[in-house]
């Protein structure tokens, strides 16, 4: 199993996740040239796309969404909550759509995907655990704090894609008005550096391979405050890299001794 971000903040997220011949992308908030441009430069043709996994209904995260199912025929997978908040007209004309139960395991293909609910202010907002019969990748942005069912089902993991939103310091003294800065580090808004630090020192990160530390703002973090935090909390054979908003990752091979 391999995974490469296609994009990742508040200008729009997708992250595709490939595994023999079946791949999957979660969520598109990225337009369908975007989406096509990025894939090429990883060597990836989109139209290969098993299925669409959303996450939430920010449209960061959905935004392309029915574009690129229409495109494509891909079948897209959300829960109840985040198809209703969505609502019909951003999810007009889809191939088909299936509601999953988060907390319920369901398959496609050769994967076996875990939606897990986190704390966020959207609908029935839902990350992802995704595991083939031999490596687990978890998916986790969009929280605005850490629970204890979070992380017992993010640890022992053989690579994480994580939020790292905002320094704290930065975000309050950024020009954000009071209200916005207060939802950002609220409860149910997104993850801190520290709170990123602190989940990863409470995970087991024996079989952990890569960390991609994702969804940075981009007026309220650096890489340089990103870096200093996996420094420190990182074991030594966990490779990482951080996400940008605009350009493809490397892709990530879980297989890789």
């Amino acid at each position: 199993m391999r995974y490469a971000s296609l994009g990742s903040g508040s200008a729009g997220n997708a992250l595709v996740v490939e595994h023999g011949a079946a791949a999957v992308l979660i969520d598109c908030g990225l337009s369908i040239r975007q989406v096509e441009r990025r894939s090429a430069s990883l060597g990836f043709d989109p139209a290969s796309l098993t299925a669409l996994l959303v996450t939430h209904e920010h449209d960061d995260h959905i935004s392309g969404v029915a574009a690129l199912a229409r495109r494509f025929g891909i079948p897209v997978y959300l829960s109840a909550g985040t198809r209703r908040a969505a609502g019909e007209q951003r999810l007009a004309m889809l191939p088909r759509i299936h509601e999953f139960c988060p907390g319920i395991p369901f398959a496609i293909g050769p994967f076996t995907i875990l939606p897990v609910i986190v704390p966020h202010d959207a609908s029935e907002p839902c990350q992802f655990i995704i595991a083939t019969a031999a490596r687990r990748l978890g998916i986790l942005t969009d929280l605005g704090h850490l629970t204890p069912y979070v992380e017992h089902h993010f640890t022992g993991l053989d690579a994480l894609h994580l939020e790292f939103n905002h320094d704290p310091g930065l975000l309050e003294r950024s020009v954000y008005p009071p209200g916005l800065r207060a939802r950002i580090a609220g409860p149910y808004g997104h993850l801190s550096n520290a709170q990123a630090e602190q989940l990863l020192r409470r995970l087991d990160q024996h079989q952990l391979r890569w960390l991609t530390a994702a969804h940075l703002s981009e007026k309220t973090n650096t890489p340089t405050h990103v870096e200093d935090c996996l420094q420190r909390v990182l074991a030594a054979h966990v490779e990482y890299h951080i996400a940008t908003r605009a350009l493809a990752s490397p892709w990530f091979d879980l297989d890789l001794a």
